[in-house]
């Protein structure tokens, strides 16, 4: 059940940063199918699907955010929420291209510090 479900919450990940990258081509390029009905509605079902898959990994491990048991699962949530809010403004929110493009990055920085930390299981921010 365990790595089935690791398995998934990996798949949403790989999706989510992918789909992030073609829409924010696809909006830096003025492109019409930025509109297509599949890239505006897939990308919520599948951060949907990452969300969920993260609190059933969280329930089968036993690991609880936000205790001093899983310090490292803290900064990840936060990790993974600077990522939504960056995203969000990249895509919908930032009033011009530089602002829009500094937002993309960041998010992607944050989805890779998010990685680390689930990978070595030690907490950076907070150490």
């Amino acid at each position: 059940m365990y790595e089935g479900l690791k398995h998934f919450h990996l798949l949403t990940v790989a999706l989510s940063a992918t789909l992030l990258c073609i829409r924010f081509g696809l909006m830096m390029a003025n492109s019409p199918l930025t509109q297509n009905k599949f890239l505006k509605v897939f990308p919520h079902i599948n951060d949907t699907c990452l969300l969920l898959s993260g609190i059933g990994l969280i329930y089968i491990t036993g690991f609880i955010p936000f205790t001093p048991a899983a310090p490292w699962l803290t900064e990840k949530i936060t990790c993974i929420l600077a990522y939504f809010a960056l995203a969000l403004f990249a895509l919908k929110l930032g009033k011009n291209r530089l602002l829009r493009i500094f937002a993309f990055l960041g998010a992607l920085g944050w989805l890779v510090m998010a990685g680390k930390i689930a990978v070595t299981k030690m907490p950076i921010l907070m150490g």
